[in-house]
């Protein structure tokens, strides 16, 4: 059987879906590396809602995927960016999303780490009221029993007027912070608010910056995520941070290599295409557990097209492609997003989603993936 895919070009072509999906196992955590997925949220399909609505969630079938990550041995990076908090998430649905998720986590045994940012600032803030929302969130975050990842922040990029007001912020808030937390630094092409993050638009001159809010207070860091989609770039910064802070790869492009790493080092990983990857991922990592690096990269190699294809520019619209992948996937009943988000990809972009994610065997059941795009492709006006 064969189903007809625009070609991109104003055509159509064929193309045969592979009939099995690919053999995969669920397991224990972990031993060479720690994983965290950055997860989606599954949209209420039935809430009377515009786009400028508050989020309305389907709270069951986001549980029931934050499980399945879990049930492969993956942590749960919950209310980043994944879960488009600022995209059509705002801070009301994301505390309850962390309340939520940190309790189902706390159910199951499951690891967990939660975004704290700024985004109840919703016009210009002084530095102390960013100083002050991010400690209502770390607040939150730490009563609910999770990890705190202190997410970059539009609020402190617009306030800031150069690295010195980063660094009184993120001392004032690592001073405080009861456990250890991970720094996410989130480049622009994911959102354009965050240019000239920690006081320059020079990326070494930030770097620099960076490297000495963690060097001042390394027991405060556990790691730092860094999702600039340069791999030297976060190489260099992994081999400059102090013992014992680790590096989580936030690099969609070139997460095989850096997970691997090299005779200096490796990255751990907090990646939003393991949204999409969970299965497959986690198995590849419990083979580098074995220290087989060569199967772990023949495993995670051939994902990397699919991940490139979802995160081309904008960048920012990823996850369009991940709900679309998880619905094809049988893991929510349809194709909707908080914020009407759906809509901003485009036909051809799906097309060569679901044939990537096909080819890889992403799908647990290929003859409902198929039937699922017949049925997008048809609302498309493409006939079968």
């Amino acid at each position: 059987m064969t189903i007809q895919l625009p070609d991109g070009q104003g055509g159509v072509r064929a193309y045969e879906p592979r009939s099995e999906p690919l053999a995969v196992t669920t397991g224990s955590p972990f031993t060479s590396r720690t994983v965290f997925s950055a997860a989606h949220v599954v949209a209420d399909p039935f809430a009377d809602v515009s786009p400028d609505s508050p989020a309305a969630v389907d709270w069951d079938a986001t549980l029931a995927f934050r499980r399945h990550l879990w049930s492969h041995g993956l942590g749960v990076a919950e209310a980043m960016d994944t879960a488009q908090r600022g995209m059509g998430l705002d801070w009301a649905g994301a505390a309850e999303l962390i309340r939520r998720s940190a309790a189902e986590a706390k159910a199951v045994g499951g690891l967990i780490a939660c975004g704290v940012g700024t985004d109840q600032l919703t016009g210009p803030a002084t530095l102390a009221e960013v100083r002050a929302a991010y400690e209502e969130q770390l607040a939150l975050v730490e009563e609910s029993g999770a990890q705190a990842i202190l997410m970059a922040s539009r609020a402190l990029a617009a306030a800031a007027s150069g690295p010195e007001d980063y660094l009184e912020v993120y001392g004032h808030l690592l001073r405080q912070a009861s456990e250890p937390v991970i720094l996410h630094w989130l480049g622009p092409m994911f959102d354009p608010a965050l240019e000239g993050y920690w006081g320059s638009s020079d990326l070494d001159a930030a770097t620099d910056t960076f490297l000495e809010v963690i060097a001042a207070h390394p027991d405060k860091v556990d790691g730092i995520k860094v999702s600039l989609l340069e791999a030297r770039r976060e190489i260099d910064i992994r081999r400059r941070l102090p013992q014992g802070v680790r590096c989580y790869t936030g690099d969609d492009f070139n997460y095989p290599e850096l997970i691997a790493g090299d005779e200096k080092g490796f990255s751990h990983a907090l990646l939003g295409i393991f949204d999409p990857l969970g299965p497959l991922a986690a198995e590849a990592v419990r083979v580098l557990d074995t220290g087989d690096a060569e199967g772990f990269r023949a495993l995670l190699d051939p994902t990397v097209a699919l991940s490139r294809h979802l995160f081309q520019t904008p960048t920012r619209f990823y996850k369009t492609g991940v709900v679309f992948l998880a619905w094809l996937a049988g893991h929510q009943s349809h194709f909707t997003m908080v914020g009407g988000l759906q809509s901003a990809r485009s036909l051809p972009h799906f097309a060569r989603a679901y044939e990537l994610a096909d080819g890889l065997g992403l799908f647990p059941d290929p003859k409902l993936a198929e039937e699922r795009m017949k049925t997008l492709l048809s609302l498309y006006g493409v006939n079968q």
